[in-house]
């Protein structure tokens, strides 16, 4: 996607996945980076496995809960914050939606992280995929070592199915994030980058990959 002024001027460019051609065109527009988002991909299954019980999500059951806890997580994403019941229902509309994908982890009977993931079935370029679609930790239930292993949790639930290739998306900037993962075994795949020019509003931000 890219946005010019009446005078034939870049002022806009989004790039998924970005090369360097892309960078070359933003730097000579004058353009500056404002978002990235990193495509990183690891293979399956595991060499190690999650330590945690997890259950399925339960449509209806859950909702409430789940999106108290992503609002709370994500109340700094462009695209994963405030979400609603209707957001929700729109994503668990959608055929690739399987509720035995989503694990909700408990602890004392009271949800304290998920993790949602989806299948891309495979197509000329790609083998099958496994994403890690979202993943959660009430901020409350943080410093106990939940996040990496709701993660382990979704890939061993990918891995079982078969998929070989587990996949997700983390903004470049997040470097906590971004540790974790790369703790895991995930190398960056590809990069999706929003360039505009400082002194306009910047454009809205689809979400990567989904998404996500």
């Amino acid at each position: 996607m890219e946005l010019e002024d009446d005078d034939g001027n870049l002022i806009a460019l989004e790039a998924d996945p970005a090369g360097p051609d892309d960078d070359r065109r933003a730097a000579a527009a004058g353009l500056t980076l404002v978002r990235e988002v990193l495509q990183l991909r690891r293979s399956l299954p595991m060499d190690r496995s999650s330590t945690c019980r997890c259950r399925s999500f339960r449509p209806g059951a859950d909702d409430t809960e789940f999106l108290r806890i992503n609002n709370l997580a994500f109340a700094w994403h462009p695209d994963q914050s405030d979400w609603t019941t209707e957001q929700l229902a729109d994503r668990m509309g959608e055929r690739w939606f399987d509720p035995e994908g989503f694990l909700i982890l408990e602890q004392d009977d009271a949800m304290v992280a998920f993790c949602w993931t989806k299948v891309h079935p495979p197509t000329d370029g790609e083998p099958a995929l496994g994403e890690i679609y979202v993943i959660g930790v009430d901020p409350a239930a943080h410093g106990r070592g939940l996040g990496t292993q709701i993660v382990l949790a979704g890939l061993d639930h990918l891995a079982a199915l078969g998929i070989t290739t587990g996949m997700l998306h983390v903004e470049a900037d997040n470097d906590p994030a971004r540790r974790m993962y790369e703790r895991l075994g995930f190398e960056v795949h590809s990069a999706h980058r929003w360039w505009a020019r400082l002194d306009l509003p910047t454009p809205p931000n689809p979400a990567p990959g989904r998404q996500p």
